[in-house]
């Protein structure tokens, strides 16, 4: 057999084969050794942050898990925080800004991808796009002074009329002044929106082109494409950019330390309560940080938060893989 002439070509230059042995292993290395950097980087973060919190959690007179009152740190040697309250309101106003972004940036990637002209998709993409550079203080200046006195009468009248419903019952911080969960999730939102369309709309544009031509040859019009083609095979993206999303609204600190006015009243998931989040409480008391046992009550705080995000990511994971998409 002489071979064909690839082979003999092969065979006549074997230093050439061993580099791309070697280029190869490398890489394989490379590409291990920076999965493995990550898994020790992220398991370093737990690591620290519960080292410095169980000195202050062991100092705490409360249960850290159950109590919602005032954080009394004065006296380091006799603690009173717990996390209650810091877990609900971040967790209402991250899934009340979920919900209202996730039909919008569905609605924006699908319009980019498969309505809009492509002379007309580019540049819009890029201004959505644009959403998510601009600096959150920004965003919490502008929600606070200029959203929130807009928002105003729908939100007296959804208080006045549908408070029967605890998510609009009255709550325990002024629907006037604005500085509630109901702002603040709309502020969250918007700062939101262009991780979901960008993740969405990178997945929709993945969409084979021979599926969707097969089904515009069959007669389908142009939301029967989207509905049996584009929607099926990006939904996997869709909620891995949601996801995204969700630990984006979850660790957003400063919109939210501008925007959510702290209250010592209890907290009653309704959309018109104030109070805090976790990175919001957080980053309010940075003050009290020259001590251990104080900073240690609030490392707690957010070694909960850090565990929170997995848990978010965990469950997008299991949601993703009984859909049967990887």
């Amino acid at each position: 057999m002489t071979g064909t002439p690839t082979s003999r070509a092969a065979l006549a230059r074997p230093s050439r084969i061993a580099r791309m042995h070697v280029g190869d292993k490398l890489f394989g290395i490379f590409a291990e050794g920076s999965g493995v950097l990550l898994v020790i980087l992220i398991a370093a973060i737990g690591g620290f942050l519960l080292w410095r919190a169980i000195p202050a959690l062991a100092r705490n007179r409360e249960n850290f898990f159950t109590y919602g009152g005032r954080w009394v740190t004065t006296d380091t040697a006799a603690m009173h925080f717990g996390i209650a309250d810091l877990l609900q309101v971040t967790v209402l106003v991250s899934l009340f800004a979920l919900v209202l972004a996730m039909p919008i940036a569905l609605g924006v990637a699908l319009y980019l991808t498969q309505y809009a002209p492509r002379q007309l998709a580019g540049p819009l993409a890029y201004l959505v796009d644009l959403l998510a550079g601009v600096p959150s203080i920004i965003y919490g200046a502008f929600g606070l002074y200029v959203l929130a006195p807009q928002l105003r009468p729908s939100a007296t009248w959804l208080n006045e009329h549908l408070g029967g419903f605890f998510l609009f019952a009255t709550g325990n911080a002024s629907v006037a002044g604005g500085g509630t969960i109901f702002t603040g999730g709309i502020v969250l939102a918007v700062m939101i929106l262009p991780i979901i369309a960008a993740v969405t709309r990178e997945v929709f544009a993945q969409t084979p082109h021979g599926q969707i031509e097969a089904a515009l040859a069959l007669g389908a019009t142009r939301w029967e494409v989207v509905k049996t083609t584009v929607l099926p095979f990006g939904r996997s993206g869709y909620i891995s950019g949601c996801m995204l999303g969700l630990g984006r609204a979850l660790g957003e600190t400063v919109a939210m330390l501008i925007i959510l006015r702290g209250t010592q009243k209890a907290f009653r998931w309704s959309l018109f309560d104030g109070g805090d989040t976790f990175a919001s409480k957080i980053a309010a008391t940075a003050s009290e940080f020259n001590d251990q046992y104080k900073a240690g009550a609030y490392i707690a705080a957010g070694l909960v938060l850090f565990v929170l995000t997995f848990v978010v990511n965990g469950l997008a994971r299991t949601a993703i893989a009984r859909q049967g998409y990887r």
